[in-house]
This record gives C-alpha cells, sequence and structure tokens, in this order.
C-alpha cells in the first residue's frame, strides 16, 4: 500500500536498483486482494503472480478487524453490486470455509425494532430483504421473546442465511491457495512508493526491508483499499472521490454473555447512514462482541484515538467535500461522536435491546478503520466502484460487505481484466 508520505520522489531515483518482472502485480493482501490472486491463479496457472504488502502480514486492517459477519445482503439495492455481489459471495465464501476447514457457523440474523415507531422500516428493510431472495422470516413479540429470552423488540425478523467467520484466516486460505496453483509469492513489508503506467505496462518503485527495488507489471490490481484513492491519483487517473476513514470501535462483553443469544441481534439502522448500528454479534471462538459506532476520525491508520500521529488530519478535513458530508449527516455525526465519548452512552445503544448491558460489562477489543469513499459534493458512494486503464485495474471502493463479497468481487475483476 502507498503512503502518502512516501509519494513525490522522482523514478529516478530507483533507476539503479534492481528490477524483477512479473505478469500480475497485486497491491493489499486482505481479503479482497487475496481473493483476487485467488482467482488469478486458477484463471492464469502459469503466470507470475506478486502480492506486495507494507505490513508484517495479511489481512492488517480492514479484513483483520471486523466483525467476522458472512452477509447475506439484507440491505441493499436489488440489481446493485452490492446486493449481486454479496448473494453470491455468501455461498462462496461458506463453501470455500467447508472444504479448507476454515471455522463458520450459519446462525442467521436477528433484526429488530425496539419500538412501534422503528415498526414502518423495518417492513421496508423486510420487503427489500425479500426483493434480494432471502426468504426472512418476520416474527412477533412473542416469537422473539420465545427464541431469544435475552433480547427485547417489539417485532423483527430473521434471515437464516447470515453466518461469522473469521476473515483472517480466509484470507490466509486464499494466498495459500494461491500459491499451490499458480507462481504466486506475497511479499510483505513492501511498500509501494511510486508508480507509472507505461506502453507496455506499468512500473512500480517498491521499498523493501533490503532497500528499494522496482518492478515491472504487465497488469497492476489495485486492492489498497483505504489508500486505493492515492494510487490512482498517483498513476494519473481521473479519480472524483476520497476515502474517507470512519472508526468503528467493538467491545467484547464479559464472559456471562457468552450465550446471551443465539443468532447475531442488529437493531434497524439509520436509513440516513450506510452503517448498520451498534450490534452484538457471536464470534467464532465462542465470545461475545458489541459494536461498531462509526466515527469520522483524523487518520487511515488512527485505531487507538480519534487524532493521528501525524498531521493526516489535513488530508482528511482539509477538503470542502467533508464539511459537506458532515453537514448533510450532522445530526447522525453528533451521535456517533456522542458513542465514542462516553461508553455509558454506547451500552445504552445496546441495552435498547439487550436490557442489562452496562459500560461495566465491556471488555476492551479492537477498533476498525472502514473506508468509505465520498465524491466531490460530499455524497458517500453506497456501491462498489472500480477504475481502469490500459494495464491496471482498481477497486476504488469496497464498502460493507466487501469481506463477504470478496470472491464475487475478484470475479469481476479478472472479468474485466481479459
Amino acid at each position: 500500500m502507498i503512503r502518502s508520505s512516501t509519494i513525490g520522489v522522482s523514478l529516478a531515483f530507483f533507476n539503479s536498483v534492481p528490477m524483477t518482472e512479473c505478469d500480475y502485480a497485486i497491491i493489499g493482501s486482505g481479503i479482497v486482494g487475496a481473493a483476487v490472486a485467488y482467482k488469478l491463479s486458477q484463471r492464469q496457472p502459469r503466470a507470475t503472480i506478486r502480492v506486495f504488502d507494507k505490513e508484517p502480514h495479511c489481512a492488517a486492517h480492514q479484513t483483520g478487524r471486523n466483525s467476522g459477519v458472512i452477509h447475506a445482503g439484507v440491505y441493499y439495492a436489488p440489481g446493485s453490486y452490492k446486493a449481486r455481489f454479496c448473494r453470491a459471495g455468501l455461498e462462496a465464501t461458506m463453501d470455500l470455509c467447508h472444504a479448507n476447514r476454515i471455522a463458520y457457523e450459519q446462525c442467521g440474523k436477528l433484526i429488530v425494532a425496539t419500538d412501534e415507531d422503528e415498526l414502518p422500516a423495518m417492513q421496508a428493510l423486510f420487503e427489500r430483504c425479500a426483493q434480494n431472495e432471502l426468504n426472512p422470516v418476520m416474527l412477533s413479540r412473542a416469537e422473539i421473546a420465545q427464541r431469544e429470552p435475552a433480547i427485547h423488540a417489539v417485532g423483527g425478523f430473521l434471515v437464516k442465511q447470515t453466518g461469522i467467520t473469521d476473515y483472517t484466516e480466509v484470507a490466509r486460505c486464499l494466498l495459500s491457495l494461491a500459491s499451490q496453483q499458480a507462481d504466486c509469492r506475497v511479499l510483505y513489508q513492501h511498500l509501494l512508493h511510486d508508480l507509472e503506467e507505461t506502453a507496455s505496462g506499468v512500473s512500480l518503485s517498491i521499498r523493501t526491508p533490503n532497500g528499494p527495488e522496482q518492478v515491472k507489471t504487465s497488469k497492476l490490481i489495485n486492492c489498497a483499499g483505504i489508500y486505493s484513492d492515492e494510487i490512482i491519483r498517483r498513476q494519473g487517473l481521473d479519480c472524483d472521490f476520497r476515502m474517507l476513514p470512519f472508526k468503528g470501535e467493538y467491545f467484547k462483553l464479559v464472559s456471562k454473555y457468552n450465550n446471551v443469544s443465539q443468532h447475531l441481534i442488529y437493531p434497524i439502522p439509520d436509513p440516513a447512514m450506510p452503517f448498520l448500528g451498534v450490534h452484538l454479534t457471536r464470534m467464532i471462538g465462542g465470545y461475545t462482541t458489541v459494536g461498531p459506532n462509526a466515527v469520522l476520525t483524523t487518520g487511515r491508520e488512527a485505531y487507538g484515538s480519534l487524532f493521528s500521529r501525524d498531521a493526516e488530519w489535513l488530508k482528511v478535513f482539509g477538503h470542502p467535500d467533508v464539511w459537506k458530508l458532515l453537514w448533510r449527516y450532522r445530526k447522525s455525526a453528533v451521535q456517533e461522536l456522542r458513542s465514542s465519548l462516553s461508553k455509558a452512552h454506547y451500552a445504552r445503544l445496546v441495552s435498547r435491546y439487550c436490557p442489562g448491558i452496562t459500560a461495566a460489562d465491556f471488555l476492551p477489543y479492537r477498533a476498525g478503520i472502514r473506508a468509505q469513499a465520498v465524491d466531490r459534493s460530499g455524497r458517500l458512494i453506497h456501491d462498489f466502484k472500480f477504475i481502469e486503464s490500459a494495464h491496471s485495474l482498481h477497486v476504488g471502493n469496497a464498502p460493507s460487505p466487501a469481506a463477504t463479497s470478496a470472491l464475487p468481487i475478484a470475479d469481476e475483476v479478472i472479468s474485466r481484466m481479459f
């Protein structure tokens, strides 16, 4: 992946360093990059495939810091990339897990309304779910209480297809399978420094533990997540959006809540925001988490606090699009920030549907950063977005459910390349 602080040095600096060649260079070893490597290895078993990642291991960011949910496609507009990819990815992910002995569970998702005012939105979401061919089951207050005694709701519906897994393990598996099927190598601690498209391919300047290296590739595939827009711009392509970092904070519940629910429990989401609200998730490993919220933060890797350690906040907040976005969603932005600053408020969000949970029941857990594209007018881009040139393909926006959808996203990438 590319860091903003490394952009701007001429390729001439690297003219004297060793040159290596490959057929395909993939930037990023998150689950999307891993899935692309896997699908390429199936399609082109004689190709040389190189995956470059600045971290010491795969899935270090969004992939390894999400809730682990295998989404079914409840929320997405019928016919959109999200709806199609998620529906196909649900089955593909579970098939992969089953075939490779990766732990997963198809526990189902229960989406609940906690007061009468939410029932119209619940009904609309139920109908959307049916349009996406998921066969949801509407449940009364009494039926919910029978299934989930700890959950308070005036109504809800069950989506049986939803599951959970460990996406870090899925990414590792995909990369391992790719290396078995083709000449595919994953090069960690390899930071993309610069790139230039030529008539015959793309020249990459890479910083490695052993010094600079130049790589010539026939095709470049950008799966760098929150850094994807920087790579697009650095290549000189038109990029009419920016990636913004939304921090999602999770908490692990104390052990008495390990079996608080048999299903994943989700609230009715705010239709004004692309995020799904604080939910209860049964995790692989036998414990339960709550989260995430969605707070616009100051850095693309600002996991520990709202503030980045350098001047990156200028890149996030130094453009008019972000202020247009914050003004458009000002009410939601304030509420999300409040949930970040106050554990008590965060706990109240959960206790609306699971009474009794308090901030004292929260244990520390990893936070995540969600890469979300925003256009120049300050509007969130809700669907997947691809940018192409003669020798490159950029996965420009891959919002949730990108982890579930990784294999269909890879199919789309390859269909655009061949």
